[in-house]
C-alpha cells in the first residue's frame, strides 16, 4: 500500500484496485469472493516491489542509503491518513463501544501507533477474546507487517551495503525460510502464520526480489499470456481460496505468484495492462490506502450499531460511505502531506502530536477499564457481566517434555500434589473462580485441565465449526496424552468432568449461537448423543481405575437469547427497554429441560453435582440474580456467578462426595 516507483506505472494502481475491491467486498459480505481477504497479499507483493526497488536503486546509484530520508517519506505517506482515520474512529467508538470493548480498543490503538498491532492480535486471538466484529483497528495488523518490513529491509541492506552482490542471495535465503515456515506452521499455528511478520515476509520479499532482478534491465515484454495467467491466478485466488483449508500456508502462493507475473510484465502492451491502466481502476488504486484504512472501521462500527444490515443494498450504502471518506482522505490528507518537502524535524514534529494523542487516549481507555461511567445505571449489570470473564491463569504452565507434554496444566488451591482433578471445556474455565475458592477453603491442592470446545472424554474426536482444524486435532492429542499420563497423578482421589453436554449431545448451539456446530466421532457410533453416551461409558471406568471417584458437573441451563454484550449494547444505545432485556435473560424451565434432555439421557446414572437450583425456580431460569447478571453469554457464567456457587464444591474438595 505504498506509492513510490522509479517511473509511474498506472497498471500497478489498477492492480491495487483489484486488491482493495476484493478486500472491501469480502468484508461487507458480497458473494463470490470467499478469498477476498487475499487482496492484502497482493498489496504485500506490490509494497515489496516498490519499496525494494526504491532502496536498491538508491544503493546502486549512490553506494549508500539515507535512512532518515526513507523513513520521513514513509511517515509522510502513511501517518497522516492513519491518524485522520483514528481520530474519527475514536470519536465514534467513544459513544458506541462498551467499556470492555473500548478498553480493548485503547490497547489496539496503542499497538497500532507503535506498529505492533499484528503482534497484539496474534496474542489476543483466544476463545474469550472480543470478536472481529468489535475490533475497530483489526485491519491495522497488515500495516504493522509492512511497517516492520520497512525496518527490516533497509537495515539489512545497510549491513550488507559493502557486499551488494551478497544481498540478493541473503534475500533469497530469507524468502525460502519464511515461505517454508509459513507452509509448515499454518496447519498447527495458523494464527501465528497469519499475523506475524517473519511468516509473511516472503510475500514482501517476492516483490523485492523481482525489483532487484529487474534493475538496469530492459523491461520485460513477454507475451500477453503472462499477464493473463497472472490475472487468472489473482482473480481465481480471490474467489476460490478457502480459509477452512488453512491460511496463509500453500494457498497464498497463488495470489503472490499472480501478482509477481503481472508486475513483471506490466510494461508490455496487452489488453490486461491496458484495462488496469484505465482511469477508473487507476483512481481506485490511488485511493486504495485510504479506502483500506476507512472501510473496516465503517464496517465494524456500522454493523455494531445496526446489529445486522437490512440487506445487500444497505451494505452497498456503507461501502459508499467508505468510498466517500477514502476519497476525501486521499484528496485532503494524503495528497497535501505527500507534497510537503521532506524536512526531518518538521515531519517528525508533526507526527509527534497525533502520536501522543493516540497513545494518551489508548492509555486512558485501557487504564480506566473502558470508562464505564459513559453509560447509565440501567446498563451497568450487563456491562459488568460482559467484562466479568477474565481469570488469573498465571499459575498455569505447559510442559515441554515428559508427562503431559503440550497440555496446559493449571493448579488451584494450595501447593502440593493434586488430590482433585477437574477436566473440561470452556465451561470449566467459566467456573474456575468458584472452584479455586472452594479448593482454598478446603485446603486441597487441585489441578485444572481445560480446552475450549473439547469434550472431556477419551476416544472421542470432534470437528467444530467454531474451531480450526489444528484446534480439532489438538483436542484429540491432549486427550491421548491425558489418558497416557494420568496414572502419574498418584494423589488424585476425585475427578470432576465439566462440559457443555447439551452442545455435544445435539451437535449445535442454541439461540444466539445456533450456527455453531460440532460433530463427535468415536466408538463406531453414528450420531452425537450415541458417541457422548459411549464416550462416557468408556471414560468413567478408566478414570475410576486410575484416579478414584468420578463426578460430572450438571451443565447450567442455556439462555438462548441472552448475551451480556448484546444486552448492554441495546440498552446503552436506547434500542431496547430493560423489561425486554430481562425477558431475553430468562428461559422457561421446561424449555431449558427439553434442550438438556438428550444430554441428561447420555449422562445416565453418573454421579452429578447439581447446578440448576442456583439460577432456576420452579418455572424460570434467569441470568439476572437481583441487580447482577450471572451469565456472560447464553451458556457461560461470569466469575461472580462461579464464586457464588463455590459452596456446592465443598464436599468434592473435602473428599466427602460419594460416586454412587
Amino acid at each position: 500500500m505504498t506509492a513510490s516507483a522509479h517511473s509511474y506505472r498506472p497498471e500497478i494502481d489498477g492492480l491495487r484496485m483489484i486488491a482493495i475491491c476484493a478486500v472491501v467486498a469480502y468484508h461487507f459480505g458480497l458473494p463470490g469472493l470467499g478469498g477476498g481477504f487475499a487482496g492484502v497479499d497482493v498489496f504485500f507483493v506490490i509494497s515489496g516491489y516498490l519499496i525494494g526497488g526504491l532502496l536498491w536503486r538508491e544503493a546502486c546509484a549512490t553506494g549508500r542509503i539515507s535512512l532518515s530520508r526513507f523513513y520521513i517519506r514513509r511517515v509522510k505517506r502513511l501517518a497522516p491518513a492513519f491518524f485522520a482515520m483514528v481520530l474519527v474512529a475514536s470519536a465514534v467508538a467513544w459513544f458506541v463501544l462498551l467499556p470492555f470493548e473500548f478498553r480493548d480498543y485503547g490497547k489496539s490503538l496503542i499497538a497500532a501507533s507503535v506498529y505492533l498491532s499484528n503482534v497484539l492480535f496474534y496474542r489476543g486471538a483466544g476463545y474469550f477474546d472480543t470478536g472481529a466484529e468489535t475490533k475497530v483497528l483489526l485491519h491495522t495488523w497488515s500495516l504493522s507487517v509492512e511497517e516492520q518490513f520497512y525496518i527490516f529491509l533497509p537495515l539489512l541492506l545497510l549491513v550488507l551495503l559493502r557486499w551488494k552482490r551478497v544481498f540478493p542471495g541473503a534475500l533469497w535465503l530469507c524468502f525460502a525460510a519464511s515461505l517454508t515456515l509459513s507452509v509448515w506452521l499454518t496447519p498447527s499455528h495458523e494464527t501465528a502464520a497469519f499475523y506475524l511478520f517473519p511468516l509473511r515476509a516472503w510475500e514482501l520479499l517476492a516483490g523485492v526480489l523481482l525489483a532487484i532482478h529487474s534493475h538496469e534491465r530492459a523491461p520485460l515484454r513477454a507475451g500477453a499470456w503472462m499477464s493473463w495467467l497472472g490475472l487468472a491466478l489473482v482473480l481465481g485466488s480471490l474467489g476460490m481460496i478457502d480459509a477452512a483449508q488453512g491460511f496463509p500456508g500453500w494457498q497464498v502462493i497463488f495470489p503472490v505468484l499472480g501478482t509477481v507475473l503481472l508486475l513483471a510484465n506490466g510494461r508490455a502492451r496487452n489488453a490486461v495492462n491496458a484495462a488496469l491502466s484505465l482511469r477508473g481502476p487507476v483512481f481506485l488504486g490511488k485511493i486504495s490506502y485510504s479506502l483500506y484504512l476507512w472501510h473496516w472501521p465503517v464496517f465494524v462500527l456500522s454493523l455494531y450499531w445496526r446489529g445486522a444490515y437490512a440487506g445487500w443494498h444497505e451494505a452497498l450504502l456503507w461501502m459508499g460511505l467508505s468510498l466517500g471518506l477514502a476519497t476525501l482522505s486521499w484528496r485532503y490528507v494524503e495528497t497535501p502531506f505527500r507534497k510537503i518537502e521532506p524536512r526531518g524535524a518538521a515531519v517528525l514534529g508533526a507526527l509527534a502530536v497525533p502520536s501522543a494523542l493516540a497513545l494518551g487516549l489508548g492509555a486512558l481507555a485501557y487504564v480506566k477499564d473502558g470508562l464505564p461511567s459513559r453509560f447509565d445505571a440501567a446498563t451497568q449489570a450487563h456491562i459488568a457481566a460482559s467484562a466479568d470473564f477474565l481469570q488469573d491463569f498465571s499459575r498455569c504452565s505447559v510442559p515441554r517434555a515428559g508427562a503431559f507434554e503440550g497440555v496446559e496444566l493449571c493448579p488451584i488451591g494450595p501447593e502440593g500434589a493434586p488430590q482433585v482433578l477437574i477436566w473440561g471445556d470452556s465451561h470449566l474455565r467459566a467456573m474456575k473462580e468458584g472452584l479455586e475458592q472452594a479448593a482454598w477453603a478446603a485446603a486441597t491442592p487441585a489441578l485444572i485441565i481445560w480446552r475450549a470446545g473439547c469434550p472431556p472424554l477419551f476416544g472421542v474426536d470432534k470437528t467444530e465449526s467454531y474451531a480450526t482444524r489444528s484446534e480439532d486435532r489438538a483436542c484429540t492429542r491432549d486427550k491421548a496424552i491425558i489418558e497416557r499420563d494420568l496414572p502419574g497423578l498418584a494423589a488424585v482421589r476425585d475427578v470432576l468432568l465439566v462440559g457443555r453436554w447439551s452442545y455435544y449431545a445435539s451437535g449445535r448451539g442454541v439461540g444466539l449461537d445456533a450456527e455453531n456446530t460440532i460433530a463427535l466421532a468415536g466408538y463406531g457410533q453414528s450420531d452425537n448423543a450415541a458417541v457422548l453416551r459411549a464416550g462416557l461409558a468408556a471414560t468413567l471406568p478408566r478414570l475410576r481405575a486410575q484416579a478414584g471417584r468420578v463426578h460430572l458437573l450438571e451443565q447450567l441451563p442455556e439462555l438462548p437469547r441472552y448475551d451480556s454484550r448484546e444486552a448492554a449494547r441495546l440498552l446503552a444505545h436506547g434500542q431496547a427497554h430493560p423489561d425486554e432485556i430481562a425477558a431475553r435473560a430468562s428461559v422457561a424451565r421446561t424449555a431449558a429441560a427439553a434442550r438438556y434432555e438428550a444430554a441428561r439421557a447420555a449422562l445416565g446414572a453418573a454421579p452429578v453435582i447439581a447446578t440448576w437450583d442456583a439460577v432456576c425456580d420452579r418455572d424460570t431460569c434467569r441470568a439476572l440474580q437481583g441487580a447482577t447478571s450471572w451469565y456472560f453469554d447464553n451458556n457461560h457464567i461470569t466469575n461472580t456467578a462461579a464464586k457464588a456457587m463455590a459452596a456446592r464444591f465443598a464436599a468434592l474438595f473435602e473428599g466427602r462426595l460419594s460416586d454412587e
